[in-house]
C-alpha cells in the first residue's frame, strides 16, 4: 500500500461509489455514498473496495487489450509490478508484494482495466450528486445516505457534509457497522433523520471469527444509543451467512438484546455473492468459496426475526 495522501479531514473524504435511486438503504428514494475504510473484515464482504482507508488498484482481466496489442501499464510502472500472466499469456497479471499502489498505471490503461477504488472528495461534491435527485426526495421521504466500508472511520468529514445536508433539508441516514469510538458515533448522530447498523452475532468468539473484531464494543454502542437518542429511528440489520450466525439459537440471542429498545426495527438479509468478482481484481480471495444459504432455514429464521 502506498502512503496516505494527506488532505484536511473535516472538508474531504475518500468516496468509492455515489449510488443513486436505491430504495433498501432507508427511508424513501435514496442517493447512497459509499466510504471507504473500515474495521471489519468480513468473510462475506460484498465491497471488498471498501476496506483499506486509502485509494487502491483494481484490475478487471475481461477489459484488458493483451500485451500484444498494448503494454502502457508496464512501461509506467516503475515498481516492476505489472507482469505477464502465467495462465493466460496475453494479459497482464500485477505482483501484488511489488505494487506500491502510486496507481500510474490507471492513468496509462486505454481500456480502463487498471482502475483506482476511491477518490478524494470535497462536501461540495457529495451535496451537488445527492440534490441532482431531490425532485424524488420530496415526493418519497428520501434522502442521503452513507455507507462503506464504515463511515466512522471519516466521521469528521460525514459529520461535516450532515451538517451541510440538514441545512438543505436533505434527509440523513448512515449505515454502520457499529465499531467505533462512542465519542464518534455520538457526534454523527446528533444530525441523522434514522440509523442503520449490523448487528452479526451476539457471541463474541464467533463474531471475531469471522469479521476479525470482537462484538462487545458494538453491542455497548447499540445499548448508548437507545439511551441516548431514543427517538432515533433505528432498524438492526443481520446479514445471515452460513456456518456464522443461520441458527434459531444466534438470531433469538439477537432479538432478545434488541427487542423493548424504543424505534428499533429488525430486518435478516439473506447471504449473497454478489461481491465475489470484485476479490479477483483485488487480488484476494475470497473465503467462502461454494457457501449457499438454505431458503427453508432463512424462512424460519426471519419468523423469528419479526417480533415487531
Amino acid at each position: 500500500m502506498g502512503e496516505m495522501i494527506l488532505f484536511d479531514p473535516k472538508n474531504y473524504g475518500y468516496v468509492f461509489n455515489i449510488q443513486h435511486y436505491s430504495v433498501h438503504d432507508g427511508p424513501g428514494i435514496r442517493t447512497i455514498v459509499f466510504l471507504k475504510g473500515c474495521p471489519l473484515r468480513c468473510k462475506w464482504c460484498s465491497n471488498p473496495e471498501s476496506q483499506q482507508p486509502n485509494p487502491e488498484l483494481g484490475y478487471n482481466p475481461n477489459k484488458c487489450i493483451g500485451i500484444n496489442s498494448c503494454l502502457r501499464c508496464a512501461e509506467v510502472c516503475i515498481y516492476g509490478a505489472v507482469k505477464q500472466d502465467q495462465d493466460e499469456n496475453d494479459k497482464i497479471a500485477i505482483d501484488r508484494q511489488l505494487c506500491k499502489e502510486c496507481l500510474l498505471c490507471t492513468d496509462a490503461c486505454p481500456s480502463k482495466a487498471l482502475e483506482v477504488f476511491g477518490k478524494q472528495t470535497s462536501i461540495e461534491d457529495i451535496i451537488q450528486a445527492v440534490e441532482k435527485d431531490s425532485a424524488f426526495y420530496s415526493r418519497s421521504g428520501g434522502g442521503l445516505t452513507f455507507s462503506g466500508g464504515e463511515p466512522l472511520m471519516q466521521a469528521e468529514f460525514v459529520t461535516e457534509v450532515l451538517k451541510v445536508a440538514h441545512r438543505r433539508r436533505i434527509n440523513t441516514t448512515i449505515e454502520t457497522c457499529g465499531y467505533a469510538d462512542w465519542s464518534q458515533l455520538e457526534r454523527v448522530c446528533q444530525h441523522l433523520n434514522s440509523l442503520i447498523m449490523d448487528i452479526k452475532c451476539i457471541d463474541s468468539e464467533k463474531h471475531k471469527a469471522f469479521t476479525n473484531v470482537s462484538s462487545e464494543l458494538i453491542l455497548e454502542n447499540f445499548t448508548n444509543l437507545c439511551e441516548k437518542f431514543p427517538n432515533l429511528p433505528k432498524l438492526i440489520r443481520t446479514p445471515v451467512i452460513p456456518g456464522f450466525n443461520d441458527t434459531q439459537e444466534d438470531i433469538q440471542a439477537i432479538v432478545d438484546f434488541i427487542k423493548d429498545r424504543p424505534n428499533v426495527r429488525y430486518e435478516l438479509l439473506p447471504y449473497h455473492r454478489l461481491g465475489q468478482q470484485k476479490y479477483t481484481y483485488l487480488g484476494k480471495e475470497y473465503s467462502l468459496e461454494g457457501m449457499k444459504l438454505d431458503d427453508e432455514r432463512f424462512n424460519q429464521l426471519k419468523g423469528i426475526s419479526n417480533f415487531r
